[in-house]
């Protein structure tokens, strides 16, 4: 059994500081169960934690860490901007360079806003399409997460065309109302959606391909179709590539899938690990932002000069080395496939989804294509499975609805490791059930 005396110690502190103890919800492993492990240091694939227990890591602080944990490149580009100070309010040279960079890594964004976050570019980019069209309403998919804006707290209504009802307190039902909900992969409740209010609907925003019910890919199709859509109706597409920017290729999801949106969030990678995010798209749509246009954003530490360092740096690698994601599609397709197998062995037939170096195994016999499928899971057994596998050194999402992450960090010979772990993890996992 792990120690893990000194971080169950620090949790009941927390609790009493912090509302659950925990600055994110999923961190409180909750979905699991137990106690959350506290974390004190990282390298290269490794995580150590305030026990002085490692493990293989899979979260990669939920995606930002494609090249692993405190890589040299980095830490030299920190440290080379450090000594000139942590903020100054004011503009820089390194935010235009990182503007130059974003634009030519994909091609659908002509401008860029920096920001601090994921939530704020979602919450940013959508209001920038409303003051562009005019119009209210969005649409968005049910089991896509945008950050925790209240129009993204919305879950699915009594039907396809009705409005969607807050899923969560403190959200207005004045706010749900203008969120319209669909399910993921479903284009004719789209149409419907579209149909039912014409030229109400400023913005539809997805994640191209979702990280936030477990990884579920766009269906063949969807995404070329839901470009056409928009097109037609004079609706802007937002994709909320927080997680797939420069991760599943250069160009993100849009270079993958060959799709370009309007609009783009960004975040994560490009921060390399510190606080970032941005949005950007078409110049007409962007020049719609204050002080150029009436839609107002703000952020005193937008353009950050650490995080920019970081995300400089980390950018300019990922732009220099190509081969990395071809080297991350080879041991990604080993990690899920190997997965696949195992559970093929023992007669699990358990789903495994990926897309690049993101994946997902749910505890579920039957495709997951949308949220609903994602439900189906056996979320008792994954957290036995979750332990098991922390038991043995592998630290996993502490969720059954959170994706993988893997890095350019993960040897073969983890690899080797982790599906070690994840067959012994599995038969115990059903061996306790």
């Amino acid at each position: 059994m792990l120690n893990l005396t000194t971080s169950a110690a620090l949790f009941e502190r927390a609790k009493t500081l912090i509302p659950g103890g925990v600055n994110s919800p999923v961190r409180a492993f909750r979905s699991v169960g137990g106690s959350p492990v506290f974390m004190q240091s990282a390298e290269g694939a490794w995580l150590t934690d305030v026990d002085g227990n490692r493990y293989v890591d899979f979260i990669n602080s939920w995606g930002p860490m494609i090249l692993g944990h405190a890589p040299a490149v980095v830490l030299d580009a920190v440290r080379e901007a450090l000594p000139h100070s942590l903020s100054f309010g004011a503009p820089t040279n390194r935010e235009v360079e990182m503007a130059e960079l974003i634009r030519k890594m994909v091609p659908s964004i002509e401008k860029v806003r920096l920001v601090n976050s994921g939530t704020e570019a979602c919450m940013s980019a959508i209001r920038a399409a409303r003051g562009y069209t005019g119009r209210n309403k969005i649409i968005k998919f049910e089991g896509c997460y945008h950050g925790h804006g209240d129009a993204f707290l919305i879950a699915a209504g009594s039907g396809a065309l009705t409005a969607g009802e807050p899923d969560s307190a403190g959200v207005t039902q004045g706010v749900a109302q203008d969120t319209l909900t669909a399910p993921y992969n479903d284009l004719p409740a789209v149409e419907a959606l579209i149909a039912a209010n014409p030229g109400q609907i400023a913005a539809l925003i997805l994640e191209p391909v979702v990280g936030n019910m477990g990884l579920v890919a766009p269906a063949q199709n969807f995404l070329q179709a839901l470009r056409d859509l928009c097109t037609q109706h004079g609706i802007v597409l937002i994709f909320d590539e927080v997680m797939t920017g420069f991760r599943l290729a250069q160009g993100g999801a849009q270079e993958l899938y060959g799709i370009k949106a309007d609009m783009t969030t960004l975040g994560k990678i490009i921060g390399g690990g510190l606080p970032v995010g941005a949005y950007g798209g078409r110049e007409d749509i962007m020049n719609c932002v204050a002080p150029a246009g009436k839609v107002y954003q703000a952020g005193t530490l937008s353009g950050n000069p650490m995080a920019t360092a970081a995300g400089m740096a980390q950018l300019r690698y990922l732009h220099e080395h190509p081969e990395l994601y071809t080297a991350l599609e080879a041991t990604s397709a080993r990690l899920a496939d190997g997965t696949r197998q195992i559970a093929a062995e023992l007669g699990l037939n358990y789903t495994v989804n990926r897309v690049g170096s993101m994946f997902s195994l749910f505890f579920t016999a039957e495709p997951v294509t949308n949220l609903d499928d994602a439900k189906k899971c056996d979320t008792a057994a994954f957290g036995r499975y979750f332990h098991a596998m922390l038991e043995r050194g592998i630290y996993l999402a502490p969720s059954q609805f959170e994706a993988l992450f893997v890095s350019t960090a993960i040897t073969d010979e983890l690899v080797e490791m982790y599906l070690k772990a994840c067959r012994e993890s599995l038969i115990e996992a059903h061996r306790a059930a």
